[in-house]
């Protein structure tokens, strides 16, 4: 019973709108009709999914959006299949899928989805809704119509080449199943998609298959993957060029943890995804990721070196990913081609977080055995503390540690740091001090902030000493 209540709820979200319709394997393109400008979304409901039981059904409708039309959608083609005023060939093209949805419902982030788009850059955006056939209760079912509607899908691209878009401005943002068919419509293009973003693409079915069955790098020149149920109804291994796993990927701070929460237990890891990457174009949200071999070695402070990437900066989740393409090849031994990244996130909507990294080196060796906490005051007042990564860090003579920190707010205009320093030992020294040569602080959320410094002072253990901060000297930078 769990597991056909697990494949039954799976994905739960919803997309949008065109006339087209499926018989046998043509499509058949129903006239606009003038009594209705705007296109809805195709409402259906748990009855459609018994309908689907005995008379299955696929049916893609293309809900197409501008700036010119941003609160109507309006379709892709018009009478004798002329191409809709509004498209602008020459523009960027994002197309959103969605994934398997067995009550039929519009999902709630759509339309939010849509116009943070459209407000973030001057585009055309393509919804494709192919609820009929993704509200069914046999999932078998609409994993095998995930081919068929990228065969669809395929038609219509081919239209819009003839017409002169581009290939390469196209970026498919799939979820869920949705992901699948962008790799499927990828495959068919050899590749030659500008971009796909997996928002959690579907496991069920798909774990453990070959390339050519699921999502996979070689389906457009940029692949980025956002993993956030990993074993449950996403995708565990990774398929892009980029895979962002946040929180390790399996558990999301804030979802249910227990099964008695109703249907959210089932849908949130999952769509975590979804709000993730729409944080990126909602609000000023910078999802710093770390490539790392491992989400231990990442929660170990082993993985804040980012400096061969864009500007010094970490890869970032979200819209602008592609951004950090170019440094993605063979960042992690055991894959060539691809850049694994984790990140941590809060447990609320933004789900902001910023990340300092904080490097000592100590002079003796007599802190081999202890470890720093450490706190930050503003020009304010207020004292910031932070979630550190590696509680337990060895500091021997001369050698640099690295400290990961996570904040939960932005802490700007630092004034001084608060510091700790405690011996895990059975041997305590309350009146030995502790040699420091430097201390340097640096954000890796905004890196363009001058990293500040602190030279040559001793630290007692167990005894907390604020120290202000000014800026690093060249030679520690």
């Amino acid at each position: 019973m769990r597991v056909y209540i697990f494949l039954c709820l799976m994905c739960w979200v919803r997309s949008g709108y065109f006339s087209l319709s499926w018989n046998s394997k043509r499509i058949s393109r129903k006239p606009l009709e003038n009594k209705r400008p705007c296109i809805e979304f195709s409402h259906l409901s748990v009855k459609d999914s018994l309908k689907d039981l005995f008379i299955p059904r696929l049916k893609i409708v293309l809900m197409m959006y501008t700036r010119n039309n941003l609160n109507c959608a309006e379709p892709l083609l018009g009478l004798n299949n002329s191409l809709n005023v509004n498209f602008n060939t020459q523009k960027k093209t994002v197309w959103l899928i969605h994934g398997y949805r067995p009550m039929g419902s519009t999902p709630s982030w759509l339309s939010n989805f849509v116009r943070s788009l459209l407000h973030k850059e001057d585009i055309n955006v393509i919804v494709v809704d192919w609820n009929h056939g993704a509200t069914t209760f046999i999932y078998n079912r609409a994993v095998k119509n995930t081919r068929k509607v990228a065969e669809t899908l395929t038609e219509y691209i081919q239209y819009l080449l003839t017409h002169g878009a581009s290939l390469d401005n196209f970026h498919f943002i799939g979820m869920s199943l949705g992901a699948h068919i962008s790799g499927f419509v990828g495959k068919i293009f050899h590749g030659g998609l500008g971009r796909i973003t997996g928002l959690d693409p579907a496991g069920p079915k798909f774990t453990g298959k070959p390339s050519n069955s699921r999502l996979d790098y070689t389906d457009a020149k940029f692949v980025d993957v956002i993993h956030s149920d990993a074993k449950g109804l996403g995708i565990q291994e990774p398929l892009g060029h980029i895979d962002f796993y946040p929180n390790g990927g399996k558990k999301q701070p804030g979802c249910p943890k227990s099964i008695f929460s109703g249907l959210e237990y089932i849908k949130c890891d999952h769509q975590r995804a979804i709000h993730l990457f729409m944080a990126t174009l909602e609000t000023n949200c910078i999802f710093v990721s770390f490539p790392c071999s491992s989400y231990r070695d990442y929660k170990a402070s082993l993985c804040v070196d980012c400096g061969s990437f864009k500007e010094n900066s970490c890869p970032r989740l979200g819209y602008e990913a592609e951004l950090w393409k170019i440094g993605l090849k063979g960042r992690v031994e055991g894959w060539p081609h691809r850049t694994i990244v984790y990140l941590d996130t809060s447990s609320t909507s933004p789900f902001c977080t910023y990340y300092f990294v904080l490097s000592i080196v100590a002079v003796g060796e007599a802190m081999s055995d202890g470890y720093i906490s450490f706190r930050l005051l503003n020009q304010l007042g207020t004292i910031e503390n932070p979630r550190l990564y590696e509680k337990s860090k060895p500091f021997y003579r001369l050698q640099e540690v690295n400290i990961l920190a996570q904040f939960f707010t932005d802490v700007v205009n630092i004034s001084s740091i608060g510091l700790t320093y405690f011996q895990t030992s059975n041997i305590q020294c309350s009146t030995c001090n502790y040699r420091i040569q430097s201390l340097m602080l640096k954000s890796l959320t905004y890196p363009e902030r001058p990293p500040l410094c602190r030279y040559n002072f001793t630290l007692k253990e167990g005894k907390e000493i604020f120290l202000k901060l000014r800026a690093c000297t060249a030679k520690n930078i």
